[in-house]
């Protein structure tokens, strides 16, 4: 049996901008912390260690990965063997530290590099590439937007991909790495462009894929004002709602004649709105949870309804307000945008996202629903 060299890096400061409102760490990591922000990629490491091997069974397989907090240290925990890079990283690291790695692996001639983070190290990732070689990339998502291609939609499914590779099962395609301007997005303007192609291995229902971009087409709008004025008509005075980002979310703020951020959070409460709030602020500012509704629009193309750029709405929030009072809206070309026609959710918690296994009710129209299935 041939044993398989993979090579797996984890970025330890990604995704911390994300409950706590900053859209993003780029640059803002000391504000983070002193936001109460928590890291979040060592936890995924560990839950895509623990789940490979569990499932490792008929699979030889060698990892390569990088000192202390970017792989040894979840190897440790996940009580996986590993083999350390004879390389040094920063107290705190940085994207030097993961293109030495990548440097490294390819040297080393890995068949595959498995990353924890999210587009910020997957664009480092392909900058690195073009100096030293091409190797078949997966990413792990634990960043706060990723709106590349190259991301499994979650860390158990980053597993099935691995062990398909393995196996020869796993076609390699061509993914999208998605460059997001961070600090125009924190002033609510969305900027993102195509940084340039990774490949990797590809598994149907496995695979995110590339964010879509809502079309502005007069059709678009008129289907997204057709759904806010049902959901109004459906709003209850006494009500609290957490409002999701998004333009047919905010074609609901708009008819209610109140502002709304389209790339953050806010609270629509007693007609008034706060706008881009944290996951602290949530929970301050909630007083009866009874009467607490989520209104939220899955990502375009991804089907993503929770754990991509609203992870402001925490696993602590969800199970508060439970799925019973989670309005989902989208618009029906939305819906056929979204890849084999299901929404999926990685909230990074796995029991709340067991809640949504089944389907749930989008609001599509004017007094028009259907039921989606959720991955």
């Amino acid at each position: 049996m041939n044993t398989m060299k993979l090579g797996f890096v984890v970025n330890p400061i990604a995704g911390m901008g994300g409950r706590v409102g900053l859209k993003g760490t780029d640059g803002v990591l000391k504000e983070a912390i002193a936001r109460g922000a928590k890291p979040v990629a060592p936890k995924r490491a560990v839950e895509f260690l623990r789940k490979l091997k569990e499932n490792m069974t008929e699979t030889s397989m060698k990892i390569l990965t990088c000192p202390g907090i970017m792989g040894e240290e979840e190897a440790e925990v996940a009580s996986v063997p590993v083999q350390v890079l004879p390389m040094k990283i920063r107290e705190e690291t940085t994207a030097e530290d993961t293109k030495t790695a990548v440097k490294l692996m390819v040297k080393a001639r890995v068949d595959l590099i498995v990353f924890v983070g999210g587009d910020g190290t997957a664009k480092d990732i392909f900058d690195v590439m073009q100096e030293c070689g091409e190797v078949p990339v997966l990413g792990v998502p634990s960043g706060v937007k990723m709106y590349s291609g190259i991301f499994a939609v979650n860390p158990s499914d980053a597993v099935y991909v691995v062990l398909a590779f393995a196996e020869n099962h796993a076609e390699i395609t061509e993914f999208e790495v998605m460059d997001a301007d961070e600090n125009a997005i924190r002033s609510d303007t969305f900027v993102v462009k195509l940084h340039g192609i990774l490949k990797g291995p590809f598994l149907p229902m496995r695979i995110q894929g590339s964010k879509q971009v809502s079309p502005a087409t007069v059709d678009e709008k008129e289907n997204q004002t057709a759904i806010a004025r049902f959901i109004i008509e459906e709003i209850k005075p006494e009500a609290t709602y957490i409002l999701g980002p998004g333009t047919t979310v905010k074609h609901i703020t708009e008819l209610l004649g109140v502002k709304k951020t389209v790339l953050g959070v806010d609270i629509y409460k007693k007609g008034a709105v706060i706008l881009d709030v944290d996951e602290k602020r949530i929970l301050d500012e909630v007083e009866n949870w009874q009467k607490v509704w989520i209104v939220l629009s899955p990502i375009g193309h991804q089907g993503i309804l929770l754990g991509r750029g609203n992870q402001q709405v925490s696993p602590e929030i969800i199970k508060r307000v439970g799925k019973q009072r989670i309005i989902v809206a989208a618009t029906k070309g939305k819906l056929q945008s979204i890849e084999e026609g299901a929404l999926r959710v990685d909230t990074g918690d796995v029991e709340v996202d067991k809640m949504f296994k089944g389907y749930i009710r989008v609001v599509t129209d004017y007094r028009e629903w259907r039921l989606m299935p959720v991955q």
